[in-house]
């Protein structure tokens, strides 16, 4: 194999650069392993963003209500296939999990959550809850959290390979690690690659930072893989079911594991990122729907499980969004198109557990659409505040409203 030139090899990442130092490497866990963990008792947020749309309906179902049952006939759920929590409404019969936690007082549901003038498209909608702006802003609301934070490699760690929006800061972002870890080059390669990660005297600051990004890769694949290797922390207080824990494997649990054993390390991580896919419903929504919502709260029960496990679960919040709801009438599809508000989930022991704003009624649709009766920067405030111990506007500009969603 032709030897690679450091000339080649900064040619070659160059176009990358930006995007390598958003790379968690494996040197920078191994100089977090040399920190002090983070102290029990600060605050933990874990994003999880269901990526195409969840159809909030069918997920806070209002089972009770005829206008319901008359406009989605073939999507409707019985009472006898849903979980009732009160005021009329249910959790989706495959939710599971997430009801041993309502009944616990550790899930706060928000109703009716949009902003104003909805925008339909997966893109826009998705860019507009991830910035936290209804005007196009280069950066994401937890981005610009983290400019406000000393500086910390470890501050913000998405679970993947591409960084969302949502951690993308100005002159800091957030972090990326690949699910599996990473896997540094071998043979002749890898020996032409350790001699182009040497520094020198001339090195200006963009072949600095493509030959720390290699000098890295090798360090990550010595130091993360054994910790990726690891077992995850036991869900103790879990039912089991054929000698294990309930719950199936999904991408999403498996982002959770990781996130959990990060956490038990010790890595000084205040705000994680996880995501699913999949809620873009516009056929055959019924089973689709179902099996992924019971991922969701199989995977999220199983963790607060593991964090009760290590004594971090009154540490960690979970906030549950999508981009958009569905439309209230099904579609010819037995599905649902894109439509404007929904629910998201506030978990954790320190949640005031309930009912919070307003559910958008179905006798007062706005052109076949739910009204939004809660603006989704209202819970960001609440979770800027309580969680990450920030003032709102520091984050989203002139805004300071936020929900009674927390105890003291």
């Amino acid at each position: 194999m032709k030897n690679i030139s450091r000339r080649s090899f900064i040619k070659l990442t160059s176009a990358s650069a930006v995007a390598l130092a958003h790379s968690m490497s494996i040197h920078e866990f191994a100089e977090a392993a040399g920190q002090p963990p983070l102290p029990v008792g600060t605050p933990i947020l874990v994003i999880v963003t269901l990526n195409g749309g969840n159809d909030g309906l069918n997920t806070v179902v209002p089972y009770s209500d005829s206008i319901y049952k008359s406009l989605r006939p073939q999507l409707a759920y019985t009472e006898e296939q849903v979980l009732p929590i009160g005021d009329g409404l249910a959790l989706n019969g495959s939710m599971i999990g997430l009801k041993s936690l309502w009944d616990k007082n550790q899930l706060a549901i928000v109703r009716g959550v949009g902003y104003p003038n909805p925008d339909r498209s997966h893109f826009s909608s998705m860019a507009i809850w991830q910035s936290a702006s209804r005007t196009p802003i280069k950066t994401g609301w937890i981005g610009r959290w983290i400019e406000t934070q000393p500086e910390n490699p470890f501050l913000a760690i998405s679970l993947g390979t591409t960084l969302p929006a949502l951690f993308q800061g100005e002159k800091r972002s957030g972090t990326v690690l690949p699910l599996t870890g990473l896997t540094p080059p071998t043979g002749m390669l890898a020996s032409d690659y350790a001699k182009t990660s040497k520094k020198t005297r001339r090195d200006g600051q963009l072949s600095a930072s493509a030959a720390r990004s290699m000098r890295d890769l090798f360090t990550v694949a010595e130091t993360v893989a054994p910790i990726l290797k690891n077992p995850a922390p036991p869900a103790a207080d879990l039912p089991t079911v054929i000698g294990g824990n309930a719950g199936g494997e999904s991408n999403l649990s498996a982002q959770f594991e990781t996130v959990a054993k990060l956490i038990a390390a010790g890595v000084p991580t205040r705000v994680w990122s996880v995501s699913l896919g999949g809620f873009d419903t516009h056929a055959n929504e019924l089973s689709a729907q179902s099996l992924l919502l019971g991922t969701v709260s199989n995977s999220i029960s199983k963790f607060m499980s593991q964090m009760r496990t290590i004594g971090r679960s009154r540490d960690v919040t979970i906030m549950v969004y999508s981009e958009f709801g569905r439309r209230v009438r099904a579609n010819a599809s037995n599905g649902t198109d894109h439509g404007t508000s929904g629910p998201v989930f506030i978990i954790g022991e320190r949640v005031v557990g309930g009912f919070h704003g307003e559910q958008p009624p179905l006798n007062a649709l706005r052109d076949g659409d739910l009204a939004v009766t809660t603006d989704f920067r209202s819970v960001y405030g609440s979770v800027i505040e309580s969680v990450l111990r920030t003032p709102v506007d520091r984050v989203i500009n002139g805004w300071n409203d936020r929900l009674a969603m927390f105890t003291a």
